[in-house]
């Protein structure tokens, strides 16, 4: 088939070079001009590392350079997705700069795309099936503050995280960087090694999980296992969960919680002031973030200042010099504001009627598996699974697609698949007290989403592996074979293959 693919970030690269191995032709679509979705250079700010460890963020068939620090840096890491490209030889099926300004299906499930790039005048083209692998980090949204314009006119600057790329923009001026979520800070800090003075207005306090827990042993022992994972309730228990979330449920408890216990001590928050309210295990009700690195240290040393649970009321200026007004009545100066405030997830190139029967009453994909909406046939989505291992969940993702297309996977009908879609969201909102990213959040449920996805296609990694990885880091090289073992399945089944292929 011809396979539209939109967004050459992680999703749509591992997507790309699945369904190219897989037999079909693949067209990716990528707006910037680099491959790496967020972690382009056009949205790279400064401060900005990966959340997870290396081993841990990479794909099945290729690690991170050995040279690479642990946590390795957005110019790395967008390195790193480059040479995914080039080993797999994606290159010469990305159109870079190229963005998608309309998709439209017909009644044989096919789509008709339009793209526009600058060096040329609007193409139409028609695909077999699209994947949206735009990223559920695509458009910053910066809120709606009042007085932007009298702000603006003090010489104040206001912009999203991602459009701030150079450190230097903040020196000698009093910044204020909105949101307490890892990317907050992450950018607070350089900014704060130039600034005259740093405020963080941070509306909600969040934990934050130590890099090495104790100064010593890294969370990834502890968190990006199995068993830590298991430490969190998920919508069906199975096997060991049973234990932990039944009789065992105190020592799962003490487990979790002793990290809290553990990052309240390591980074002196009592005396900080900045203990967040509940326990460690509240953790799944916001964002799950890695603590940046000498951020607190610059707390302490009074470099930074953390305003708590409070926002930004409205813009002004003062005796001609731009300030932000709280909404405990104090007003700061502010040269810069910086949002750190979250994302939109947007599909703007779809039209009203897909929309439609995209989203549910509370605005949440309703999507299969992470991957396939119920309603809207032709159509999936991949990166829409934002995880601890989000290149092992969209690789995964990605099989799972490619299986669908060879017809070999069976599926339920679309009424019990919608009822499952529901239950989903359901629990998320429960689990996660409605902080889930319109459902495309699935930490810390990474490893049940790759189980799901692989138990549909009828196919695992073997069964000592997934048991060392209950007390060891999950390893994304033990899912190694996943892909040609369903190429090869795909092979023994031609008759299946010529069933499904749909002529352009």
């Amino acid at each position: 088939m011809r396979i539209a693919i939109i967004g050459a970030g992680v999703a749509g690269l591992t997507t790309a070079k699945v369904l190219t191995q897989a037999g079909h032709a693949v067209t990716v679509f990528e707006k910037a001009p680099d491959v790496g979705g967020v972690w382009s250079r056009t949205r790279r700010y400064p401060g900005l590392t990966t959340q997870s460890p290396k081993a841990q963020y990479s794909f099945s068939d290729l690690p991170m350079p050995e040279g690479f620090p642990e946590w390795p840096t957005g110019a790395q890491v967008q390195e790193y997705l480059a040479g995914y490209a080039a080993a797999f030889g994606l290159d010469e099926v990305i159109r870079l700069n190229t963005e998608v300004t309309a998709a439209l299906p017909d009644t044989a499930d096919r789509w008709t795309l339009t793209s526009v790039s600058a060096s040329s005048e609007p193409v139409t083209e028609t695909f077999n099936r699209l994947v949206v692998a735009n990223g559920v980090f695509c458009e910053p949204a910066v809120p709606p503050f009042s007085g932007r314009d009298e702000f603006r006119a003090a010489g104040g600057i206001l912009c999203a995280g991602t459009d701030f790329h150079d450190a230097e923009l903040a020196r000698g001026k009093r910044v204020l960087v909105v949101g307490y979520g890892k990317s907050a800070c992450d950018v607070t800090v350089p900014i704060s090694e130039v600034a005259v003075s740093t405020d963080v207005i941070a509306r909600q306090m969040l934990w934050k999980v130590p890099r090495r827990i104790g100064g010593r042993v890294n969370f990834k022992l502890l968190l990006l296992t199995r068993l830590g994972e298991a430490l969190f309730r998920y919508a069906r228990l199975r096997g060991a969960e049973r234990f932990l979330h039944g009789p065992g449920k105190g020592l799962r408890d003490r487990m979790i919680n002793s990290v809290g216990t553990t990052s309240i001590r390591q980074f002196g928050l009592d005396a900080l002031g900045l203990v967040p309210p509940g326990q460690m295990e509240d953790i799944v009700r916001g964002a799950i973030g890695l603590a940046t690195e000498g951020f607190f240290e610059r707390v302490a040393a009074g470099a930074i200042t953390v305003h708590r649970e409070l926002t930004i009321t409205r813009l002004l200026s003062v005796d001609g010099r731009p300030f932000a007004e709280l909404s405990d009545g104090a007003a700061l100066p502010a040269d810069l504001i910086v949002c750190a405030t979250g994302f939109t997830q947007g599909v703007p190139f779809l039209p009203a009627g897909v929309q439609e029967r995209l989203f549910d009453a509370h605005g949440n994909f309703m999507l299969y598996r992470q991957i396939q909406p119920v309603d809207v046939p032709g159509l999936y989505f991949n990166g829409y699974n934002s995880s601890f291992f989000s290149p092992l969940n969209a690789e995964m993702a990605a099989v799972w697609i490619a299986a669908d297309l060879a017809g070999l996977l069976a599926l339920p009908d679309a009424q019990t698949r919608r009822a499952a879609v529901i239950d989903q969201l359901a629990f998320l909102d429960s689990a996660t007290d409605g902080h889930h990213c319109r459902g495309t959040k699935i930490i810390p449920f990474s490893m049940h989403n790759v189980d799901e996805v692989l138990r549909d296609i009828g196919l695992d990694i073997p069964a000592p592996v997934r048991a060392w990885h209950w007390l060891a880091p999950i390893d994304p090289a033990a899912y190694l074979r996943i892909t040609p073992a369903l190429i090869r399945r795909q092979q023994a089944s031609p008759a299946v293959m010529a069933e499904h292929t749909v002529q352009p």
